[in-house]
């Protein structure tokens, strides 16, 4: 049986997953825009507000802690449609008026180009382990993992994933079960023995032997929390492409705790 090591230990009920740790209110709005192939500059603003604020519904009964700032562009999205949507007076002069979404729009670009540099970094590091691994076996050793095309999934194409999940769920033939209570760490552990079972595992596949929403969505923050303590990886070949889960070697520098805060600190000390 895989064992979670001696000082993992779980505060679950004091603790909310940190949606910080994977993205913020910019990348979601980044995501919309490139799961509907739109020109950012003419966000459909109507459609964007709709499939946000559904997000942070689906967020919030997680129990994932939902920083101010993701409530802050819930009410900036839900301002610039109402500005969009009023018919503006025929005499104001057309001159003057601005595109509500013209500062959105702005601060998407600037968020835009740094997440692009920071991933050309990434890319050209990638880039420079995979020629190593290309000129001989030993240096091949050396160089450890091979290059991946494959990219890692972003939250927010987890959480679509995970509405997959609860709409299928509800299709099933309903049969009624005592509803099993399974503390987070228990299905962090048997999660890690059902992927040492196998090379790679689709996400939707880790979720057949759930039988009511509870064990749906605790099986999701326990594959959250693997992700953060560095357990597993998810990865994808495209935005649309099926989500695959790897388990992966524990690194050194990975979290040890459930209560550990940002700066290495246990939580469940102060």
């Amino acid at each position: 049986m895989i064992e979670i090591p001696s000082d993992f230990d779980s505060i679950l009920p004091e603790y909310p997953v940190k949606v910080a740790t994977f993205e913020g209110p910019l990348d979601l709005l980044l995501h919309l825009i490139r799961k509907h192939e739109v020109d950012i500059y003419e966000i459909p603003i109507v459609l964007v507000t709709k499939q946000y604020l559904e997000y942070l519904d689906l967020m919030q009964e997680l129990d994932l802690d939902v920083a101010g700032e993701f409530l802050v562009m819930a009410a900036t999205l839900i301002h610039i449609k109402a500005r969009m949507l009023v018919p503006r007076l025929e005499q104001e002069d057309e001159a003057v008026g601005e595109d509500p979404r013209a500062e959105l729009v702005s601060r998407l670009l600037e968020h835009q180009k740094f997440k692009a540099a920071a991933e050309l970094l990434h890319d050209r590091e990638t880039l420079r382990s995979a020629q190593w691994t290309r000129a001989d076996e030993r240096l091949s050793e050396l160089a450890g993992e091979p290059f991946e095309r494959d990219i890692e999934v972003d939250l927010f194409s987890l959480l679509k994933a995970f509405q997959t999940v609860l709409v299928r769920s509800r299709e099933r033939p309903t049969v009624t079960l005592p509803e099993k209570n399974v503390p987070l760490e228990m299905r962090i552990e048997q999660l890690l023995e059902r992927l040492s079972e196998t090379e790679v595992c689709g996400f939707e596949d880790l979720f057949t032997d759930a039988s009511s929403r509870r064990e749906l969505i605790t099986t999701f923050l326990a594959l959250l929390e693997m992700i953060r303590l560095k357990l597993i990886r998810v990865l994808q070949s495209g935005l649309f492409s099926p989500i695959l889960v790897y388990k992966q070697a524990r690194s050194v520098d990975a979290p040890t705790s459930m209560g550990d805060d940002k700066d290495g600190n246990d939580r469940s000390e102060t």
